[in-house]
């Protein structure tokens, strides 16, 4: 072997060597990191493996029913028939749709929807074509399955109203999940869910984690596109509690029909309790059409309607009280002494401090009254008197006392504060002091004072009750618990202060004269006491009083004064308080007394032990 060849030789081996070498390397590596995978890490990838195989999918809890006091239902779940489309198990989408359309109308929106919904999902997930089907209707996709090849019919579950437009300001409904809905419960994965509602308003909003109930959760196995094979375990969801209220559906519904036709609201309140029996705000609107999607058309139509549907007056409505508020201001300047029960006034139709006039509602006057004729005929001129001596700083304790201008906390979105205008308050809201006009202005329930109708019924009922500061309630049990009623406080006026107060609203319902005398109920035991009010919303001028002031049937709707009424009943052994104020109904006599008697004999009559005395009545009539 010459030296070319063995130096050949001795390449071919160090080569031979090295990759003898690479090779071993490689399978040192290759075999450290089999070790590191399967015996290291071993567990944790068998775990992840596992997660892949197992899905887990939440379950949609049924939502709370809520019911009246006597188990009405308020809001229910209904079943929702629809039809879903399995792209997969159609071999010509379209001609599924076309032939579903000729069952059900499909316009193009909704085909469209359908489109875009199966391009999103994998070709074996279900999408919704249609829903809310009659069952007529549900039937004859069910009769026709066998030409609608990929359609499956389904059932769901919706929310429903059964008494519509009554109760929506009370109720509230569910919709669809917003992105702020999301966004305040980031951490929430039911609020993912395709089909799940939340509360929107009333109730609902304010009662919904109650109402929702809790997700369960479903294991299933899915193969490797995510197709479900079977399920391997099941956690059942908590159904959402039931909600009892305090309201009487019957007299809700009677309380809505009897306003029909006016913008409006009325409260009726237990004077003992505080239950709020009927809360009413008209016009209305039907939740059910936000469940299922309301159409712009119908949601432009609720934002143009001058009446305000949208508002919940009852609450959030916030009026000037005119002369219902005369009795706060009776009950201040006795408990403060500022006059005696004897004090008289002699109105001769106006009144007047420094260089300014203020006028009664009757030009000539009422003569002479005392707190009585006061309340019975409304006289203004005695209220400039009293409120004048007694001062804005009793008259603003009083009425806080009984309501006025306090957030009551009733339990449902959108309360409104109302006002009790104050010193401190025209301080930091005009940057000036109190003036001595106001506090007449104050004292009939005009200027800053505003007040809500259920701050109007809170404030009666505590007059009726003797000066005890019930609360509304507007919650009875959740549940099936009995909610407690809280110890009532003993707002500190005196009996004989009560009586006189109430010795006017008597004389205001029952005696000839009487600014709602004609509105009075005349079964024995059963009369009511109330007082009007009839609340100024345009400035009167000089001129035109001098001319002589617009009749409200002369002015557009929407200049015409405000009609409350606030009543008792029965007036010596009050039961039920109500307020009622009629948006622009010109007269407190002559719009909002009668609906309010009618309201109450309603109510009178739907009481067990009220309504015994009334056909002790009628069947003495009759013998």
């Amino acid at each position: 072997m010459n030296s070319t060849a063995r130096q050949h030789e001795r390449s071919f081996t160090r080569r031979a060597l090295l990759l003898g070498g690479l090779q071993l390397g490689a399978f040192v590596v290759l075999g450290g990191r089999l070790y590191q995978l399967q015996v290291v890490d071993g567990e944790q990838f068998l775990l992840r493996a596992e997660d892949n195989r197992i899905n887990m999918r939440l379950l949609v809890p049924e939502r709370g029913r809520i019911l009246d006091r006597n188990g009405r239902p308020l809001a229910v779940n209904r079943p929702n028939y629809r039809v879903l489309i399995v792209p997969e198990d159609t071999e010509d989408m379209e001609a599924t749709l076309d032939a579903v359309a000729g069952i059900v109308p499909l316009d193009e929106k909704t085909r469209q929807r359908v489109r875009r919904d199966v391009a999103r999902n994998r070709s074996f997930v279900p999408v919704t074509v249609v829903e809310n089907l009659d069952w007529e209707t549900f039937a004859a996709v069910n009769a026709h399955l066998p030409s609608l090849p990929g359609a499956v019919p389904d059932v769901g579950a919706a929310r429903d109203y059964p008494l519509g437009h009554t109760a929506a300001h009370l109720v509230g409904y569910v919709s669809n999940v917003s992105e702020r809905d999301v966004a305040a419960e980031p951490d929430n994965p039911l609020l993912g869910q395709p089909a799940f509602r939340i509360g929107k308003g009333g109730v609902e909003k304010e009662q919904d984690l109650v109402l929702r109930g809790q997700a369960g959760s479903s294991r299933v196995e899915v193969n490797s596109m995510g197709r479900v094979i079977r399920e391997v375990g099941r956690s059942d969801a908590v159904a959402g509690q039931d909600v009892t209220l305090t309201i009487d559906a019957d007299l809700q519904e009677y309380a809505f029909a009897r306003l029909s036709g006016e913008s409006a609201a009325a409260c009726v309140m237990d004077v003992r309790v505080g239950d709020v029996r009927a809360l009413v705000s008209t016009p209305g609107y039907d939740p059910n059409s936000f469940v299922t999607g309301i159409s712009r058309k119908d949601w432009q139509a609720l934002l143009a309607d001058p009446y305000n549907p949208l508002l919940n007056k009852a609450i959030a409505g916030q009026y000037p009280p005119g002369s219902t508020f005369k009795m706060l201001v009776a009950m201040a300047a006795l408990e403060s002494g500022a006059v005696d029960p004897g004090h008289t006034v002699v109105c001769n139709g106006s009144y007047r401090l420094g260089n300014h006039t203020f006028h009664c509602w009757r030009r000539g006057g009422h003569g002479r009254v005392d707190f009585k004729d006061s309340l019975k005929h409304s006289c203004d001129v005695f209220y400039y008197d009293i409120a004048r001596r007694t001062g804005i700083d009793q008259i603003e304790a009083m009425a806080k006392a009984f309501g006025i201008g306090t957030r009551l906390d009733i339990g449902l979105p959108s309360e409104g504060e109302g006002l009790m205008p104050s010193r401190e308050w025209v301080r930091a809201a005009k940057g000036r002091s109190w003036l001595q006009g106001e506090t007449l202005i104050t004292g009939i329930g005009q200027g800053a004072v505003l007040a809500t109708p259920l701050q109007l019924a809170t404030m009666t009922a505590r007059i009726a009750n003797g000066g005890l500061a019930i609360r509304p309630r507007l919650f009875r049990a959740v549940g099936g618990q009995e909610l407690e009623v809280p110890p009532l406080r003993q707002i500190p006026v005196s009996d004989a202060v009560m009586r006189v107060v109430r010795e006017g609203m008597d004389a205001v319902s029952n005696e000839q004269g009487g600014t709602a005398y004609r509105s009075r109920i005349a079964h024995e035991g059963l009369e009511i006491a109330g007082k009007t009010g009839t609340s100024q919303v345009r400035r009167i001028t000089k001129a035109e009083r001098a001319r002589g002031v617009t009749r409200n049937e002369d002015l557009p709707w929407n200049r015409r004064d405000h009609a409350l009424f606030v009543a008792y009943a029965p007036r010596h052994d009050p039961r039920y308080a109500i307020s009622v104020v009629v948006e622009h109904g010109s007269s407190g006599s002559g719009a909002a007394a009668p609906v309010a008697r009618d309201i109450l004999m309603e109510t009178i009559r739907r009481d067990p032990i009220l309504s015994a005395r009334l056909r002790e009545d009628t069947d003495v009539e009759r013998s």
